[in-house]
């Protein structure tokens, strides 16, 4: 069983690299095609398949950031890093920006393993007191962030348009709607931008880790930011590791570098802490703990012990795969024409969508991209796009 369970993570943790490399494909994608194909593996004990979800999964939130930061693609998790990180891209510090996103992954898993116990006994009752006002308290932070902007009017806008579309991806028949949408909010708007304004980073400088830190300060801001947020936000519908970002840097001030390490921090907290939750109160905040679920079927005590094994292992290995991973895509920056490189990655991009969803899709994909590309254009925050997600949420707990 241990030969297994090893296997099994390491499978993981080369599954998570490639889709946290790969614009478009999506560790819930992949969750899915596993699930389809559970009868195949009848001879694999179910732990062994759930174990290669959850390191796939941590491992994507460390990776997730080379895509984000070295060539304006990024998912739903990662796409606060776009700005900040993008900016020192120009520079020539993109090393040093993904090295921080890092810093912050590798912060999550220590926070992961204190909150565990306290998830496990005290989310049941939480959860209880709260799931009747869950839809307010979506409205709520909705607005709170919208009224933050500098034009209300266009944030709104937004945050309606994108909930409208998200609300018909769901509602009508796209096959994998997820794809289209958020790669069209997300990736397919920043490229069209970064083609548009003719974007050309400087060459790439490669500093040693002892050279990259942050000053004590911001750290502990950073720090206590994602302490307060990431959890709260690891068990709320609709709200991921961007609204835990945006929250945590609206109460700490944070610079370039410390909000980078912030963001790091919070989407692999989210993501270790949903495993958590929904062993707890039955409910999956992500794709790949509802997958888990549904593989384990019942998930005990001594799965949940595995799993956070298997957190705390494939975070450690992802934090060195990292490394190497996000120098080799420095030096290789400094080799390549970055627009060739960014028609590449938009090619890649629509080619993925052509192949997992269907027409209907497609036009998702196009309708999103163009909202992205109005929500750039327009200086409204990009987190607004996240109503795509949050508008749905919102409708199905006031229905039900």
């Amino acid at each position: 069983m241990i030969l297994e369970l090893i296997i099994a993570l390491l499978c993981g943790v080369t599954a998570g690299t490639l889709t946290g490399l790969a614009p478009g494909i999506h560790i819930n994608l992949v969750s899915v095609v596993l699930l389809a194909s559970l009868d195949k593996f009848q001879s694999i004990q179910l732990i062994s398949l759930a174990s290669f979800i959850v390191a796939m999964s941590i491992t994507h939130t460390f990776i997730d950031f080379v895509p984000s930061i070295f060539l304006g693609a990024p998912e739903e998790d990662s796409f606060l890093s776009l700005l900040p990180g993008h900016q020192l891209l120009m520079e020539g510090k993109g090393y040093e920006a993904f090295i921080l996103t890092l810093y912050g992954s590798i912060f999550a898993i220590p926070v992961i393993l204190i909150f565990t116990p306290i998830f496990i006994y005290l989310l049941p009752l939480l959860y209880s007191l709260i799931k009747t006002i869950l839809p307010f308290l979506l409205i709520f932070l909705s607005f709170y962030i919208i009224f933050r902007e500098d034009n209300v009017l266009i944030g709104l806008s937004v945050f309606l348009l994108s909930g409208f579309l998200g609300l018909l991806a769901f509602n009508t028949p796209v096959k994998e709607p997820l794809l289209p949408l958020l790669s069209g909010l997300f990736g397919l708007s920043g490229l069209l931008i970064s083609i548009k304004n003719k974007v050309s980073p400087k060459k790439q400088i490669i500093l040693p880790l002892s050279r990259i830190k942050l000053p004590k300060r911001e750290l502990l801001k950073s720090g206590i930011a994602a302490l307060i947020f990431a959890p709260l936000c690891s068990f709320l519908p609709g709200i991921g590791s961007s609204h835990a970002a945006t929250l945590g840097s609206e109460l700490f001030e944070q610079s370039r570098k410390s909000f980078l390490f912030l963001v790091g921090a919070v989407n692999t907290i989210i993501m270790g802490l949903s495993y958590m939750t929904v062993y707890t109160i039955g409910k999956s905040r992500t794709g790949t703990a509802a997958a888990a679920k549904d593989i384990l079927q019942n998930i005990t005590s001594a799965d949940i012990m595995i799993i956070l094994a298997v957190i705390v292992v494939s975070g450690i290995i992802s934090f060195f795969v990292s490394i190497f991973v996000s120098r080799s895509f420095a030096r290789f920056l400094n080799r390549i024409n970055y627009k060739y490189l960014t028609i590449v990655i938009i090619l890649i991009l629509v080619i993925v969508n052509i192949i997992f969803t269907n027409w209907l899709g497609l036009i998702v994909l196009i309708t999103a991209a163009c909202l992205g590309v109005f929500t750039i254009l327009s200086n409204s925050r990009r987190i607004n796009l996240m109503a795509a997600l949050i508008l749905p949420a919102i409708i199905y707990y006031l229905m039900n």
